[in-house]
């Protein structure tokens, strides 16, 4: 009885938000997200404020490496960076739902729906995005926003089918096996969010301006990254 009180004190902290010194901060991107540059998003289920992770951000009993998830599941392989109510299909541009939900649950990470008209994003292990970043940025490869947290490098790329993404990589000799790819159905946290990973941040950050940011073919990000692990002898861990 008592760990289903203590999942029910939980998911309650989780439905109705807590305050935080990055509400305000989280309010105003998902705004900007969705009204100006009209990316659809919705509210992470974000992570057990009893819980503290390494960095000393959360109050608890006990110091994590990796914060515990809000949502029932005490193995979430991705805590607090991933939808539950609403689902991921609720993702919207519309002004009014997205300031009712981050004023009623003011921490919660901000999610981009990826897909359909919405960037999509191709992401690395934090090690070897940073060697790909460099040796793109050597080849005078030009990159949109790129959103990184401690783990993972995401490269936001424009929309891309499955067919198109099937082709690309059938053309590959070889492609590593941590090379992930958020397309249709998918989901990345933008900045300034925090999950359980750690805090979202931009890499590369997108020009001031309201129109939405110009981000590259998944095709030249592929074969950038693909070649710059191959030239560097990069090879990203199967994370």
């Amino acid at each position: 009885m008592r760990e289903i009180l203590g999942r029910r004190r939980r998911l309650l902290s989780w439905r109705i938000g807590r305050k935080s010194d990055q509400s305000p901060a989280l309010l105003g991107a998902a705004m900007t997200f969705a009204t100006e540059w009209r990316w659809p998003v919705l509210p992470g289920v974000g992570i057990d404020g009893q819980v503290r992770n390494a960095r000393g951000t959360r109050t608890s009993e006990r110091r994590d490496t990796t914060a515990r998830c809000a949502c029932p599941d005490p193995e979430c392989g991705f805590p607090g960076a991933h939808p539950l109510d609403p689902g991921l299909l609720a993702a919207t541009t519309d002004e009014r739902m997205v300031r009712w939900w981050w004023t009623n649950r003011p921490g919660a990470p901000v999610l981009l729906a990826t897909g359909g008209r919405a960037p999509c994003a191709v992401s690395l292990p934090a090690p070897a995005g940073a060697r790909a970043l460099a040796a793109l940025d050597e080849a005078g490869v030009r990159l949109g926003p790129v959103v990184a947290t401690p783990a993972r490098v995401f490269i936001l790329v424009a929309p891309y089918s499955m067919e198109q993404l099937g082709a690309l990589l059938y053309a590959k000799d070889w492609v590593p096996g941590s090379l992930r790819f958020h397309g249709d159905g998918g989901y990345v946290a933008l900045p300034p969010s925090e999950t359980g990973q750690g805090q979202v941040h931009w890499e590369r950050a997108p020009l001031p301006g309201s129109a939405a940011p110009w981000v590259p073919d998944v095709e030249a990000v592929v074969d950038a990254v693909v070649d710059a692990l191959t030239r560097t002898g990069v090879s990203a861990p199967e994370l």
